[in-house]
């Protein structure tokens, strides 16, 4: 009798953990699916970015006009409308980097599930680089805003579009509540807000969030009213 319930104990014993580990190996086998498919998406989206005709246009110009252009800074516009010069949902906004972290990703139009798996996300209703005001991005704590938790103030942030390359400043780090959305307010300077979730080890849904605040130094920005 005692055999027979040990042995049933193994055979129990032996199903748990093998489910168990057929679980584990489905969750890894779902991660590098999904890891697989945003390298890739960035590799392409990337090389695509640089190809585009006026990007070309932009890197041929620059290298030949080495002064430092003026940008007028206008007052933001509170009429957030669907217009010719927005990008459409899913739209390649450009490209993210911070230098000193060696973190560079490709951003894009929206904060859905899919495009924050994929890319970096432009936040609807801010700004777009080199537009008056205030340009929100947000990204994963885990994969693309991970080396966030190394930025210092002072920090150059870029921002490449095929519109041209904008420059910014780290001038603020802050940790809010999640619904502390007075960070991506209107602003008539020409700022960029990132955001991800905090704390960055945390398990689980993060309870903050974590708010980079960076002002536009290149190009110049001048005020449209000092403008002749």
């Amino acid at each position: 009798m005692r055999l027979r319930l040990f042995l049933s104990g193994v055979a129990i014993w032996n199903v748990v953990r093998y489910f168990f580990l057929a679980l584990a190996i489905a969750c890894l086998g779902l991660y590098s699916s999904v890891t697989i498919e945003r390298a890739q998406y960035q590799h392409y989206e990337s090389r695509e970015f640089d190809r585009a005709p006026a990007r070309v246009a932009f890197a041929a110009a620059d290298a030949s006009d080495q002064s430092m252009p003026v940008v007028p800074l206008g007052r933001p516009s509170t009429n957030r409308a669907p217009s010719p010069g927005l990008p459409l949902p899913a739209a390649l906004i450009g490209r993210l980097s911070i230098p000193r972290l060696h973190l560079s990703a490709m951003v894009r139009e929206g904060i859905d599930r899919t495009t924050l798996q994929l890319a970096v996300g432009h936040i609807p209703a801010t700004s777009l680089p080199g537009q008056a005001g205030n340009v929100g991005l947000a990204g994963h704590r885990d994969t693309f805003f991970r080396g966030l938790k190394d930025l210092r103030m002072a920090d150059e942030i870029r921002v490449s579009t095929l519109r041209g390359d904008f420059s910014y400043r780290v001038e603020s780090l802050l940790i809010v509540e999640p619904g502390g959305i007075r960070v991506l307010a209107n602003s008539s300077e020409n700022v960029l807000t990132l955001v991800t979730c905090y704390p960055f080890s945390y398990i689980g849904a993060a309870p903050k969030r974590f708010v980079v605040r960076a002002r536009q130094v290149s190009p110049l920005t001048v005020a449209e009213s000092g403008m002749e």
